[in-house]
C-alpha cells in the first residue's frame, strides 16, 4: 500500500524524546494502564471474588453513562461520561454535554465534576454508535493534568483543581460509519498524541503544557481505525509509535509523526482494538469481516511485510485488546471466547466458551471491555454478564464470575489495577473493589 506510505511522510517535525509518563509507577494512568499492555503492576493483588456485599469498598452513581474506562493517579481517580442526548429520554443533539470527574479514590466522594458542551454538529445517536455513545475515550494523566479526548468537541487539558487549561479542535469530520470516536490520547513525555482518525483522518502530537500542534500525519486509510496507538522499543533502543489501521500495522517517528516502516496484516475493514507489544514484537487483532491476529517485529524501514511477521492466526478480537505475558497472548472475543496463544509461534493453547457470556447490544456481542492482568489472573469484563477471572496457566481455568446485583447497565469500560483495589465502571456506577481479609461494602452518592 505504497500512497499510505507517501501519505503521511507529510507529519511536521516535533520535539522531544520517547519517555515515560511522569505519573507514578504503580498508577494506572491511561488506557489498559502502563503502554496500553493491560498489566498491573507485580505486586498489584486485586480481588478474586466480589458481590455487592463481598469486598467492594466503595460504589459512586454515575450523572451518565460511558464506555471510557477509570485511570488511577494518586489518591485520585478520573473518568469520563455524557449527558443530555442520548442517555435518556428528552434532550437534542444541542444539551449533548461530556464530563471528565475527579474522584477520591479512598471514599468514593466525587470531588469535582467539569461538564463541557458539545461542539456541533455531532453524529446522531443511531446505528451502532447507541453501542458505546458519546464518551469512549480514556482520559490520561501526568500527574499534574487530566487530558481528555472529546471527539469532534477535541482535545482539552484540566489541572488537578478541574480548571479547563487549554482546547484544541482536532476535526469535524465523520467516518462512513458515522460511530464517533473509539481511540484514547496517550503521553510521550511532552507531547499528547491524539488518534483523530474519525474527526480528520490525521493523528496529531500536541504540546502538554499549551495544546500547540507539534506535529499532523495524514492519511485517508486512517478511516476506520479506532484504536489508541502505543509506544514500542525496537532494535538499537529506536521507540516507535505504532498503530493498527485497516489493512496495515504502522511504525511511526514519534518525535515527527513521519512512517518509519509499515506491514500488511491482512486484518481488514473497521480496526478497534488497540495493540500491545512484548520482547521487541507487535501483536495485533480485530478486522470486519476479514479478522484475525498477527505478530510484527518492530523495527526497520518501509516495507516490512514479509521480513518482520513472525506469525497470524484465525482466531481474533473485534473489540477488546488482548494481553501478552509470559509467552502467551490472551485474547478474549466479543462473540464469548476466551483464547490463549503461544507467542512465539501463534500456536492455539486453547478456546474455551465462557458460561453465560451471551447477548450484548445491536450487535450481540457480550464483550466490550479488554482484559487486563493482575498475578496469575486474567479480568474479562462482559456487558452484562458480570467479570470472568481466568487463570493464566498453560490450560483454561475460570476461577470466579463476578456479578454486582442492582447494577443492570451494560459494563463496557476497561478495569483499572492499582494495588488491591479494582476499579469498574458501568453506565450507571464507578465501583471500587478490594481485596481485604474483612471484606466490607460502601456506597457514594
Amino acid at each position: 500500500m505504497k500512497p499510505t506510505l507517501h501519505i503521511i511522510r507529510a507529519g511536521i517535525l516535533g520535539l522531544a524524546v520517547t519517555g515515560q509518563l511522569a505519573a507514578g509507577a504503580a498508577d494506572w494512568a491511561q488506557f489498559r494502564g502502563p503502554n496500553g499492555s493491560g498489566i498491573a503492576a507485580t505486586d498489584a493483588a486485586p480481588p478474586i471474588t466480589w458481590s455487592a456485599k463481598e469486598n467492594l469498598q466503595w460504589r459512586l452513581a454515575l450523572p451518565g453513562p460511558g464506555s471510557s474506562s477509570p485511570i488511577v493517579v494518586g489518591d485520585r481517580v478520573f473518568l469520563t461520561c455524557y449527558t443530555g442526548y442520548g442517555a435518556g429520554p428528552g434532550g437534542g443533539l444541542d444539551q449533548l454535554q461530556r464530563h471528565l470527574l475527579a474522584v477520591d479514590r479512598r471514599t468514593g466522594k466525587l470531588l469535582w465534576d467539569q461538564a463541557i458542551a458539545a461542539t456541533l454538529p455531532e453524529d446522531t445517536y443511531s446505528g451502532y454508535l447507541t453501542e458505546h455513545g458519546y464518551a469512549s475515550s480514556t482520559p490520561v494523566s501526568d500527574g499534574e493534568r487530566i487530558y481528555v479526548f472529546f471527539g469532534k468537541s477535541g482535545a482539552l487539558a484540566f489541572d488537578w483543581n478541574g480548571r479547563q487549561l487549554w482546547q484544541v479542535n482536532l476535526g469535524q469530520m465523520s467516518s462512513n460509519r458515522r460511530w464517533g470516536s473509539g481511540a484514547s490520547p496517550i503521553l510521550d513525555q511532552d507531547k499528547l498524541i491524539v488518534n483523530a482518525a474519525d474527526e480528520s483522518r490525521s493523528v496529531r502530537a500536541l504540546d502538554k503544557l499549551t495544546g500547540k500542534e507539534l506535529w499532523k500525519a495524514e492519511a485517508n486509510s486512517l478511516e476506520l481505525c479506532f484504536g489508541t496507538p502505543i509506544v514500542a522499543a525496537g532494535p538499537a533502543g529506536r521507540h516507535d509509535l505504532v498503530l493498527a489501521v485497516p489493512g496495515e500495522l504502522w511504525g511511526l517517528n514519534p518525535d515527527t509523526g513521519k512512517l518509519r516502516w509499515f506491514a500488511e496484516t491482512g486484518i481488514d475493514g473497521n480496526v478497534s482494538p488497540t495493540v500491545v507489544t512484548a520482547d521487541g514484537v507487535i501483536f495485533s487483532t480485530g478486522g470486519f469481516p476479514r479478522m484475525g491476529t498477527v505478530a510484527v517485529r518492530a523495527g526497520g524501514k518501509g516495507d516490512v511485510s514479509t521480513t518482520n511477521l513472525v506469525w497470524t492466526s484465525q482466531t481474533a478480537s473485534y473489540v477488546p485488546s488482548p494481553v501478552v505475558s509470559a509467552g502467551r497472548v490472551f485474547v478474549v472475543s466479543d462473540q464469548g471466547f476466551a483464547s490463549c496463544l503461544d507467542a512465539r509461534t501463534g500456536e492455539s493453547l486453547y478456546k474455551e466458551r465462557l458460561p453465560g457470556a451471551s447477548g450484548g447490544g445491536m450487535g450481540g456481542k457480550p464483550f466490550y471491555a479488554s482484559p487486563v492482568l493482575a498475578q496469575d489472573r486474567l479480568y474479562a469484563v462482559s456487558r452484562r454478564n458480570g467479570v470472568f477471572v481466568i487463570g493464566t496457566g498453560a490450560g483454561f481455568k475460570l476461577l470466579a464470575q463476578n456479578q454486582l446485583a442492582g447494577d443492570n447497565s451494560d459494563f463496557n469500560g476497561t478495569p483499572a489495577i492499582v494495588g488491591r483495589q479494582l476499579f469498574l465502571r458501568s453506565n450507571a456506577a464507578l465501583y471500587c473493589l478490594e481485596a481485604k481479609a474483612n471484606g466490607g461494602a460502601g456506597e457514594s452518592r
